[in-house]
């Protein structure tokens, strides 16, 4: 005779079935991109990008990653000057840039993959708008919009190391899709939500 589960292994169990379905409601919410665009597997992966026309990886929605560094602003790139770069197609504004990433390609490449580096925090690779960035220690940071880049900002060297760790540890080389489905669902210890995030905000403004 069989015998019955114990908690621990039914709780396991739940924790597999909510995974799985969380991996489903990602799919239904974006599609493949995860799965097969922001993934290419060919050393820079996974990576914020999607597929417009032969660009199958393109970076950054088709951003000029240099304009960050030379003109301090985003600049949407040509798709007539453009590089590839490890299985990813980086456009740009100008021929001068796609030049100097040409000579240089590791300096001006987003931390993370282009995705935000407040997300990374938490294990988590998604979102990353080509319009919220902060350019730190040399290094380009971009963000999924103003509340995950003025949090990251609260403890820069505290979450870069996070952020680094989990890179290093879980992202880099992985599934984008099988990633984010995986910590949405088992989330890290010092998660926190958007309405954390905000009160955190919140309270740093008053002191």
């Amino acid at each position: 005779m069989s015998s019955l589960p114990t908690s621990n292994s039914r709780s396991r169990l739940f924790s597999r079935i909510a995974w799985y379905a969380a991996l489903i409601g990602v799919v239904g919410v974006t599609g493949c991109a995860p799965l097969v665009t922001q993934s290419p597997g060919q050393g820079l992966s996974p990576v914020n990008a999607v597929s417009v026309d032969d660009d199958k990886h393109l970076m950054l929605f088709g951003h000029d990653v240099v304009s960050y560094f030379t003109e301090n602003t985003h600049r949407r790139g040509q798709p007539t000057i453009k590089s590839v770069y490890k299985g990813v197609s980086f456009w740009f504004s100008k021929p001068e840039h796609k030049a100097l990433f040409d000579a240089a390609p590791e300096k001006y490449l987003p931390q993370y993959g282009g995705y935000c580096a407040n997300g990374i925090v938490y294990g988590i690779p998604w979102g990353g708008d080509a319009d919220s960035w902060r350019i730190l220690n040399g290094k380009l940071y971009i963000f999924g919009g103003r509340q995950s880049r003025e949090a990251f900002l609260l403890d820069v060297p505290g979450n870069v190391k996070l952020a680094d760790g989990y890179w290093a540890q879980e992202v880099s080389g992985a599934n984008a899709f099988f990633q984010r489905g995986k910590r949405l669902v088992m989330r890290v210890p010092h998660y926190k939500s958007g309405a954390d995030l905000q009160a955190m905000i919140d309270a740093a403004a008053k002191k």
